[in-house]
């Protein structure tokens, strides 16, 4: 279990939002949340027998020190720097008549061979479950960065033309590991169907509602394996589902379990009490609640004054609403989108979601811009009558007229054509109509005749365009900050195509140093980055200053303009000797120099003046090339946590996508497609 203080953390940090909404509202891009000033979530780790070693990963992760206590009220009193650890066994008791000052996590190890104590539960604002063998630090930095709300999916998804989620509607999410990564392509969320899974008993047949512990375990494996937010979803039995609708107080229990692991989307129906639904409202903490409505009676009229009221009921409390009909006529999808539109018209919150069910009601799904429930062929069923897959909806879209065929261009050397291979599997797979060309880089000028052909939609641009381009009317924030253009897109103004130069370089380095950690563990820290040039290191600087890093000390090179604030160059020796222990090192050097970044590594991992403290924490190579050693492997053994360019690369790519086409691509997809390992 954790205790965390509830004071949000607010900060400094460089404004990363690329051009205002109007230019970019049509695709999904990263908004950086805002921390404070050195500011540190306050914690109590309380683990169980045996399972001390939680704490100091936990502390690590958000980039802390930590003791162990045997009192709450010790915990309490002390520094809210430290991370505090004491054992469910001295907790328990000392939480009852706890003031509910600071959240409360109970952290279970599911495999180390205790039964989770429920009594724990009842008296925690969150639960964390996780295992030991295989142990995913990477869940448990995504698990505080929602919790302590310094991630928001929600926030980013809003900003996107389009969003889907996948449903599962395996009754063992075992089964759907293996393919994880595939089914989710082209979804921006992934919803467990609670409802649907089984749970075996010992006599070989299967409960008739899964126990808590068993869809908690559930949870567990899911988010384990994919970065998409979690839908968690309990369909009563009138609503095409399989949970009783006998006792509503059933759908609370697990709905408010849900917000305890830290999903980030619960389902609930509008038929369920007021009671339970504000209960709910009130406690979401960072969940959001999607408002749910099924009618499967064929008679369900969108025309009618009941569909309106439906909306405002579930507007009350939903964070989106969620209307679904089943129909028999082609009109019914018509009648529809004349009811988006008057909604859309009269309230500019919260989003709808509004589909209709069975064969004549696909139209709508391909219409319908919220949270459009798809399937895929490798699923055991369909959730719902009509569901179609991503990659038929993009066909559907095409078809109408939704999804003109455009041209995306990869602008590069050699050395970029897998990317390029990339991409042409991506539109293949998601069934986009755009033609991907590569164009190997050419004199100068050439870029502009490519960015006027006629059905051209975007580029990306490897190595990166200089932001003074005159062709580039606008550009984003951080291209315009970091001086480099490595995505060109076209938008819409007053009628007329124009173009935007933005950056995914950065959002890829940011991407990977979140991965292990939360974004606060950064704050107000320190950073070492060598390079040669600052053009070979600017996208790092912005990345860092992004998270609230600071201050950035360079070595090789200097820098100038925007970036320049709190950056110093390091003259000599001398100077790294007096530097302040680097939370960050990165090295943009090439690959014939990377190994000059091998004896900084070696010193701030063993400096006496650190004893008693974590010492590196975050290494990330950008070097691209054959090298004479491995930075990489030789960081590793001196305790600090390295990242590769590939790792920077995969997350590139899935930002680049997201700017591109609006498609989401997971992460591990990626990095399957270019032959790497899964975990």
């Amino acid at each position: 279990m954790v205790i965390l203080n509830r004071r949000p953390p607010m900060a400094t940090m460089i404004h990363a939002e690329s051009v205002s909404p109007t230019q970019l509202k049509d695709n999904g891009f990263i908004e950086i949340q805002e921390l404070s000033n050195g500011a540190k979530p306050a914690l109590l780790v309380v683990y169980g027998e045996g399972q001390e070693s939680i704490v100091s990963v936990i502390a690590d992760v958000l980039g802390q020190s930590w003791e162990l206590t045997t009192s709450v009220q010790e915990a309490k009193a002390g520094l809210d720097s430290i991370i505090y650890g004491i054992s469910s066994v001295l907790a328990g008791s000392q939480l009852d008549g706890w003031d509910h000052s600071r959240l409360v996590i109970n952290a279970h190890c599911v495999d180390g061979g205790h039964a989770l104590d429920e009594s724990l539960t009842t008296r925690c604002d969150y639960e964390y479950l996780y295992t030991k063998s295989p142990f995913f630090r990477r869940d448990v930095a995504r698990f505080l960065s929602f919790v302590l709300g310094q991630i928001s999916h929600h926030r980013d998804l809003t900003k996107k033309a389009r969003t889907t989620l996948i449903s599962t509607t395996f009754p063992d999410v075992h089964a759907a590991l293996p393919n994880l990564d595939i089914l989710s392509v082209g979804a921006d969320a992934v919803e467990i169907r609670v409802d649907l899974l089984k749970e075996p008993l010992p006599d070989g047949s299967f409960s008739s509602i899964p126990s808590l512990k068993y869809v908690g375990e559930q949870v567990m494996l899911l988010r384990q394996r994919t970065e998409l937010p979690i839908i968690y979803t309990t369909r009563c039995t009138k609503e095409n589902g399989r949970f009783p609708m006998e006792d509503p107080s059933l759908f609370y229990e697990y709905l408010y379990r849900a917000i305890q692991w830290g999903c980030e989307y619960i389902d609930v129906e509008l038929w369920l009490p007021e009671d339970i639904r504000r209960s709910l409202a009130e406690r979401k903490g960072n969940s959001k609640i999607i408002s749910a409505f099924h009618d499967f009676s064929g008679t369900f009229k969108w025309t009618s004054p009941e569909a309106q009221g439906l909306f405002e009921r579930g507007a009350v409390y939903g964070d989106v609403v969620k209307m679904i009909a089943l129909v028999n006529s082609i009109q019914d999808n018509y009648e529809l989108e004349y009811f988006r539109s008057t909604i859309q018209s009269k309230y500019s919150h919260p989003p709808l979601s509004g589909l209709n069910m069975g064969p004549m009601g696909q139209l709508s799904r391909a219409l319908n811009k919220v949270f459009t429930p798809i399937t895929h062929p490798l699923l055991p069923m369909i959730a719902a009558p009509g569901q179609l897959s991503a990659a038929e909806i993009n066909t559907a879209l095409h078809s109408m007229g939704q999804m003109p065929k455009l041209d995306i261009y990869g602008i590069g050397s050699f050395r970029s054509t897998t990317q390029a291979m990339f991409f042409e599997k991506c539109f293949n797979e998601l069934s986009l109509p755009h033609q991907f060309m590569f164009v190997e880089r050419a004199p100068k000028g050439s870029i502009d005749a490519i960015l006027r052909r006629p059905n051209f939609g975007g580029a990306y641009i490897n190595p990166p365009l200089a932001a003074s381009a005159p062709y580039l009317p606008t550009l984003s924030n951080a291209a315009r900050a970091i001086g480099q253009v490595d995505t060109v897109l076209v938008r819409s103004e007053a009628g007329r195509p124009t173009f935007v130069g933005d950056n995914a370089t950065w959002k890829g380095i940011r991407a990977t140093l979140s991965r292990d950690f939360v974004p606060s563990a950064y704050s107000g820290r320190a950073a070492l980055l060598l390079a040669n040039a600052e053009a070979d290191a600017a996208a790092a600087i912005f990345a860092l200053k992004s998270l609230g890093i600071g201050p950035v000390y360079t070595i090789g090179f200097r820098t100038h303009g925007l970036l320049a604030s709190e950056v110093e160059p390091v003259r000599s020796v001398e100077d790294v000797k007096r530097l302040e222990q680097p939370f960050v090192i990165i090295s943009a050097l090439p690959a014939e120099k990377s190994l000059l970044v091998v004896p900084l590594l070696k010193h701030y991992s063993v400096d006496g003046r650190n004893a008693g403290k974590s010492a590196g924490k975050v290494f990330v190579d950008l070097a691209n090339g054959p090298r004479k050693g491995d930075p990489l492997a030789i960081a590793a053994s001196s305790g600090w946590t390295a990242y590769g360019i590939a790792d920077v690369s995969a997350w590139t790519t899935v930002e680049t996508l997201r700017l591109l086409v609006g498609q989401n691509v997971p992460y591990d997809f990626v990095r399957l497609a270019s032959g790497r390992g899964l975990f």
